[in-house]
């Protein structure tokens, strides 16, 4: 009786298991199974066109032997899913020809590059690394979990991993960080980092071209897939609803997952419910805004990878007023050098505090009575109380005329509110603030009270 042809490939897997390990055997033929033979071809179904492409890649000889062996010469062919168990996406693909040793596979249609390579460009900055990333209470979750996935890519724990923050937090950073890691733990796996917008412009490219089918299995060829800035697939249907198979398959496929937005999933309006519920299924993780600690680190390590030294006054100043954004910082520093080689000066506060005034909104204390009345009485070491009472004692009279000078000028309060405040007329006011700013060109002890005081109460 004539053998089948399932029959016959079982044949090929007895001699194919002899010649392999046996978790190389359980790992790449086990689940692999006779669909069709016909005319002298032979379709296998394996799972994807990366599986497909590994046999083809790591036991092509063998293959090729064993195929000769029970079938003769045999022409191979691929099926499977580009999306799992959905056969509308059922793919065809032949192999090389296995009468003679069968000769690996191209990879999946690479959008990035008009030639197809067998690896991928990560399209990864080599500077956004771990070791270059600051840490901080900001981020300390965030950068934990980030390690954890890519110290140990087989725990799934936390995929897909969905990190979110305002801009400037150092979102793409991090994920990018992931993506080197797991590239210098294993070489060999395909890691891709992509911008959402970069994505979409794909995917109308091949949409137009007719080229879905190879966008598909490029995207599901890859071992970790980040995407950056995922808000703006919002009301994109078209392109959700291809990222949704591509994020099943990945995921189905014990695939990493990893994304990022400037919003929490359940914040995220114009996608579909179906996409938001797989956003939510691995481990969601805000970035901050960087905490004064973190500021200061930033700082410290831009101005040590240009070379230079900014005095601890300087990095006080703008830590203290740049508070939002770590690029805004790291800009900050870049505009403070290039200013300070241009004009020959000093990295001093001046100097900061010019380079600041046209880039950010430079945080100020804020000046008012009570502030001034606070800083006056500990610049002369008296009870601020006594300020309010009716004595006449020559250090608490000149500290009351003080708060009232200080109060019209820095304050901008009108003589009436001042006196008001502390129980005195607007004459009494009046001669106050006059009186100081007679005394002030003559009397230096004077001069530097309130440039300390002022000094002070500005910082």
């Amino acid at each position: 009786m004539e053998k089948t042809y399932t029959q016959l490939w079982e044949e090929c897997l007895v001699i194919i298991r002899d010649n392999i390990s046996p978790e190389q055997y359980d790992t790449w033929f086990k689940a692999v199974t006779a669909k069709s033979y016909a005319d002298g071809k032979l379709t296998l179904n394996v799972h994807s066109a990366y599986f497909a492409e590994q046999l083809e890649e790591r036991f092509g000889n063998l293959i090729v032997r064993t195929l000769q062996k029970v079938f003769g010469n045999v022409a191979l062919f691929f099926n499977y899913y580009t999306v799992r168990n959905d056969p509308q996406t059922q793919v065809n693909v032949r192999s090389a020809n296995p009468t003679s040793v069968v000769t690996p596979k191209t990879a999946p249609a690479n959008p990035f590059q008009p030639v197809v390579a067998q690896d991928i460009d990560p399209q990864l900055n080599p500077y956004y690394t771990f070791e270059n990333y600051c840490g901080g209470n900001s981020n300390k979750i965030a950068r934990s979990i980030g390690e954890a996935i890519a110290d140990n890519p087989k725990c799934k724990t936390f995929n897909p991993l969905f990190v979110f923050g305002p801009t400037g937090v150092g979102k793409t950073h991090l994920i990018q960080a992931i993506g080197i890691r797991v590239k210098e733990r294993n070489p060999m796996a395909r890691v891709l980092y992509v911008t959402a917008r970069l994505f979409e412009s794909q995917y109308t490219a091949a949409l137009r071209n007719n080229h879905i089918n190879d966008f598909f299995a490029f995207y599901q060829s890859i071992d970790t897939l980040i995407i950056d800035d995922v808000q703006d697939l919002a009301g994109k249907q078209g392109t959700q609803n291809t990222f949704f198979h591509i994020f099943n398959h990945l995921h189905q496929n014990q695939k990493q997952i990893i994304l990022s937005s400037d919003c929490a999933p359940s914040q995220m309006d114009g996608f579909e419910a179906r996409l938001l519920s797989r956003f939510k299924w691995g481990m969601s993780t805000q970035l901050e805004k960087p905490d004064p600690h973190l500021r200061k680190d930033v700082l410290v390590r831009r101005a040590e990878r240009d070379g230079l030294s900014i005095p601890a006054d300087v990095l006080e100043f703008i830590a203290e007023n740049v508070t939002d954004s770590i690029r805004e910082l790291e800009g900050v520093t870049v505009s403070l050098i290039a200013h300070a080689t241009v004009l020959g000066r000093e990295i001093t506060v001046d100097l900061a505090r010019k380079v600041l005034t046209n880039a950010v909104k430079i945080n100020r204390r804020r000046v008012n009575f009570e502030a001034i009345t606070q800083e006056v009485a500990h610049h002369y070491n008296i009870d601020p109380d006594v300020i309010f009472t009716k004595s006449r004692k020559r250090e608490i009279s000149d500290a009351r005329q003080v708060v009232m000078y200080l109060a019209k000028k820095l304050a901008k309060m009108p003589f009436t509110a001042i006196g008001t405040r502390l129980s005195r007329t607007h004459a009494t006011v009046l001669y106050a603030c006059k009186s100081i700013e007679e005394r002030l060109p003559i009397e230096k002890k004077l001069q530097e009270d309130i440039t300390k005081i002022e000094s002070a109460l500005n910082r």
